[in-house]
């Protein structure tokens, strides 16, 4: 149930918390970016070519994708699940590192070269691109971290039904339309995502 937490002020620190988490974690995101351990490959197959350049999708990729992982911290029924589910993501990024680091991935640089405008969606895809470079793209962080997000709102949030798989699904679309991701990056990030969430299982309850 949302609002499990009787003390409101608590959604307010775990809000902090996670903010402070986000941006601490990206600093292994990027530190990825620069120290992979061999040359990046691609994983270009027929299925990304179905899916033509379209620059609005970014609001989805990055529009909803952070707004969603922070309103998760309001189905907590105390400190000690939120601690869990921080440990959680902290398992996905240790497993996402790994592959960042061993098997780079990166995609081509004409996918980067779209003509674009000046209109505000184009501006805020030029700033994500800008720190979201063309590597880290197997397996889709997005994607895992979308997955996971969605196995603890369906956890703790039962009456949000099947409307919350709605989550990945419209990252997965975005990931591609945007050109930030090969189809190949898409399942194997759900897939880590999962076992981020067994984990969670595993260790909480």
């Amino acid at each position: 149930m949302l609002l499990g937490i009787s003390n409101k002020t608590d959604y307010v620190v775990m809000i902090i918390i996670a903010i402070v988490l986000i941006i601490g974690v990206y600093q292994f995101y990027f530190w990825c970016q620069r120290n992979a351990i061999r040359k990046p490959i691609q994983l270009e197959s027929f299925v990304d070519r179905y899916f033509k350049f379209k620059p609005w999708w970014i609001w989805i990729y990055s529009g909803i994708y952070y707004p969603i992982i922070v309103v998760t911290i309001f189905s907590f029924k105390d400190f000690r699940q939120f601690d869990y589910t921080v440990v959680s993501y902290i398992i996905l990024l240790a497993i996402q590192m790994l592959f960042f680091l061993f098997f780079p991935v990166h995609t081509p640089p004409s996918w980067r070269e779209q003509p674009l405008g000046n209109s505000l969606t184009h501006r805020f895809l030029r700033y994500v691109q800008s720190l979201d470079m063309a590597n880290n793209c197997f397996p889709s962080m997005h994607m895992s971290v979308s997955t996971l997000t969605s196995f603890h709102l369906a956890t703790n949030c039962p009456p949000l039904g099947l409307w919350i798989w709605s989550f990945p699904v419209l990252i997965a679309f975005s990931a591609l339309y945007t050109k930030q991701h090969f189809f190949l990056d898409l399942i194997p990030g759900a897939i880590v995502g999962w076992i981020a969430f067994e984990t969670y299982l595993f260790i909480y309850v």
